[in-house]
């Protein structure tokens, strides 16, 4: 079972669009699912959209692209994932929504060893784990955005995790390209633990007046080597997914440095939830 041929994927959002491009890439057989037919379709032009901004920046060869789309399909019905063998679910970061979604799939996929992962970024797994009958083949599998271009995929087993599905995840996420690091199922995995902080800091000095955005993320580009300062990080990766987050950090650890700021929570109210948006700490066009 280790040689994976059938991926499903829950959602085709940012997140479920770039694991579906990259799988679909690397030669497997992807269906994505997403909850009505204009969204599923909305994901196959987003797909298709990256694909071809790869052919035009001479990073795939139009024989790539196409063979990639070949390998995709969409679908708005999550029964039409049956027969997959492995299933990542990207939906919204809900512990509601994704506990149902984990259902839904355990119900109706019929592999009895299929792995089914979550790409949340902060929701105990063990508590996706047990809404199933098979708690031993559920895991994280945190992606990083934007997928295709991000190398890194956080592994997280839950306390019910077996040793096997975490070690078929991980040759899983190699083969797609990706380096992998273990995490311990904890809010915030690796990344978000030491990341979260640091934003929700860059946050509460606008917030205070200390500093304005622009010279705040200059000043980690240029005396840092950051590769993006913290405050157009926070755009591109959405207020409102950082926001969501946070609290789910704030939930576990009830410390002041993982709790969002004022002015964060305004904006994501605001509808002012970063690049996906339109508008966040910057202004984009479309």
């Amino acid at each position: 079972m280790d040689c994976i041929i059938r991926l499903g994927v829950v959602g085709c959002g940012l997140m479920g669009s770039g694991i579906a491009e990259v799988a679909a890439l690397a030669g497997l057989d992807v269906r994505v699912a997403e909850a009505a037919s204009d969204a599923a379709e909305a994901g196959r032009r987003r797909v298709t959209a990256s694909l071809d901004r790869g052919v035009k920046r001479a990073k795939l060869t139009e024989e790539d692209r196409d063979r990639a789309l070949a390998g995709l399909s969409f679908t708005h019905d999550v029964g039409d994932l049956a027969d997959r063998q492995f299933v990542v679910e990207a939906v919204a970061e809900n512990r509601a929504i994704k506990i149902d979604v984990i259902r839904s799939l355990d119900k109706v996929v019929e592999d009895p060893v299929a792995i089914l992962a979550t790409n949340t970024s902060s929701i105990p797994i063990v508590d996706l784990a047990v809404a199933t009958e098979r708690p031993g083949q559920v895991i994280g599998m945190h992606f990083f955005n934007p997928v295709p271009v991000q190398r890194l995929v956080e592994v997280i087993p839950g306390l019910t995790t077996s040793a096997d599905t975490e070690r078929r995840t991980r040759a899983f996420a190699e083969r797609l390209g990706k380096t992998t690091v273990r995490a311990a199922d904890r809010a915030g995995f690796v990344v978000n633990a030491l990341l979260i902080p640091y934003l929700l800091g860059a946050v509460r000095m606008v917030e205070s007046g200390s500093a304005r955005p622009e010279d705040i993320d200059q000043g980690m580009e240029l005396g840092c080597a950051h590769p993006m300062g913290p405050l157009r990080l926070l755009d591109l990766i959405g207020l409102d997914t950082a926001q969501a987050i946070a609290e789910s950090m704030y939930d576990e650890y009830k410390e002041p440095l993982y709790a969002s700021p004022a002015l964060l929570r305004r904006m994501v109210a605001a509808g002012h939830r970063g690049r996906k948006s339109g508008r966040g700490f910057y202004a984009y066009g479309n």
